[in-house]
């Protein structure tokens, strides 16, 4: 099979796989043993951004950071980061009578920035001076398929696609070498241990996850 790069669209598989679930304590060497048990999984890079906390919550920045300090733990994982970019804008109140004129009101919109091009750059950056044999993107984003087209195409390389649970493309599964989706099990006995140590000292999973 030879040597396999896996690409991991960060918040895309959050919102497909993991959100409101028990299992975001997440490690992903384990995770691609079980779902890709034949593959040789030389690299993993996990492509995300730096959330902020809304007023709600606080802690979701903190609980992020400490996500990654875990990832940074394995060996074979490498953490890419984006950006978020904030900004006012002014859309019309829901719910408003027809008829009458609209309502407009301000407000706050947060984007991520970057994770797809960073995924789609170190894919074919990888692919250009021969760091892998077979590559497989953890993704439902359609934005990735002409990267994975060129790389398929015109290097001959393979390309799977392994689909978050809850997400899905119709040009993803068209244009894979092959095509996988991550089982629930798979996910369950795959979690990190509470309690981990690195060169900073030990942390543990935070509460709630």
């Amino acid at each position: 099979m030879g040597k396999t790069y896996v690409y991991v669209d960060g918040f895309n598989f959050y919102y497909g796989a993991v959100k409101n679930t028990p299992y975001k304590w997440l490690n992903f060497e384990a995770l691609f043993k079980q779902v890709l048990p034949k593959h040789d999984v030389a690299k993993v890079k996990y492509f995300t951004a730096m959330v902020s906390s809304p007023p709600h919550d606080p802690q979701k920045t903190s609980r992020q950071q400490v996500f990654l300090r875990a990832l940074r733990t394995l060996p074979s994982l490498e953490i890419v980061l984006g950006h978020f970019l904030s900004s006012e804008v002014s859309m019309p109140l829901a719910g408003q009578p027809p008829g009458e004129p609209p309502k407009w009101v301000k407000v706050l919109k947060w984007e991520e920035k970057g994770s797809d091009v960073n995924l789609a750059t170190h894919l074919l950056c990888d692919c250009f001076t021969g760091r892998f044999d077979e590559a497989v993107i953890v993704s439902a984003d359609s934005d990735l398929k002409e990267p994975v087209r060129v790389v398929r195409q015109d290097f001959g390389k393979k390309v799977g696609i392994i689909f978050p649970p809850r997400r899905w493309s119709a040009d993803l599964n068209r244009i894979a070498t092959f095509v996988k989706t991550i089982r629930v099990s798979a996910l369950r006995n795959s979690l990190l241990p509470p309690q981990l140590c690195d060169a900073h000292g030990a942390f543990q999973k935070p509460p709630g996850w």
